[in-house]
């Protein structure tokens, strides 16, 4: 029998100042499967080790951490991603053909969901693995629920540009976009640029463009702000530049 791959969603908090809880946001379903696991494919080995010693406090691990078998992605996948197609996951997927159930994890939130993995849950079905995602948080969606903007129909669209020209000219692409269809857009950036994607936002938006944040989801000092860029404005509203945000805009 061949084994399966689970796609263990991880905490919100990857470099925060502060953790929550793991029984916060994780189910205990959820940390029982994952503390059953002995092979991982994951970003990084050092902060899987510390994320599964977080999980072995709450259930005891299958084996102690420095027997856990830690296969990473490739840094180019981190870099480009891997949702295109154009990295072969398959001989990571090895012990799954000897009957090796897998975990697959990121550094926060759903793996393969606005992170890598999706390469390897490809590789996953090519070989004819079961594919199973564990419940957990997942920063976009959250997001989406707390904005008001529409949860019908919406888009996530990665990183926008950092140069400020490149930023301004596809912020407007994106508001065009979610005026004319009603499409909420959704989209993140590395912490320490909140506030200058924050700052291009109210000066490239037009006023009456509805303009969401969702910080630090999960932890003790979440926030949540959904009003119109004049608004925003008025209220000097700002974000911090250590505090993982999810921005989204629309109608």
């Amino acid at each position: 029998m061949s084994g399966v791959l689970y796609l263990v969603p991880a905490p919100l908090d990857f470099g925060c100042a502060s953790q929550s809880p793991l029984d916060h946001s994780m189910p205990a379903h959820t940390l029982r499967h994952a503390a059953g696991l002995r092979h991982w494919i994951c970003e990084n080995a050092k902060s899987t080790r510390a994320y599964l010693k977080r999980v072995g406090e709450s259930y005891p691990l299958c084996v102690p951490l420095q027997e856990m078998q830690m296969q990473e992605l490739p840094r180019e996948v981190h870099k480009k991603g891997d949702h295109l197609g154009e990295f072969d996951a398959r001989p990571l997927l090895a012990p799954a053909l000897q009957g090796h159930d897998i975990g697959l994890v990121s550094e926060a939130g759903m793996p393969a969901i606005a992170d890598p993995g999706s390469s390897v849950v490809r590789a996953a079905h090519a070989l004819g693995l079961q594919v199973v995602p564990l419940v957990g948080p997942v920063s976009l969606l959250l997001a989406l629920a707390a904005s008001g903007l529409n949860g019908q129909n919406f888009a996530f669209v990665g990183y926008v540009p950092s140069d400020a020209a490149d930023r301004a000219k596809r912020l407007k692409e994106l508001e065009s976009l979610a005026l004319k269809t009603s499409q909420t857009q959704l989209f993140i950036e590395t912490p320490y640029r909140n506030t200058a994607l924050l700052q291009s936002l109210l000066q490239t938006l037009q006023p009456n463009t509805r303009l969401a944040t969702a910080s630090g989801l999960t932890l003790e000092h979440a926030s949540s702000r959904s009003q119109t860029v004049q608004v925003w404005k008025s209220n000097g509203w700002a974000l911090d530049n250590a505090t993982p945000t999810v921005f989204a805009l629309g109608r």
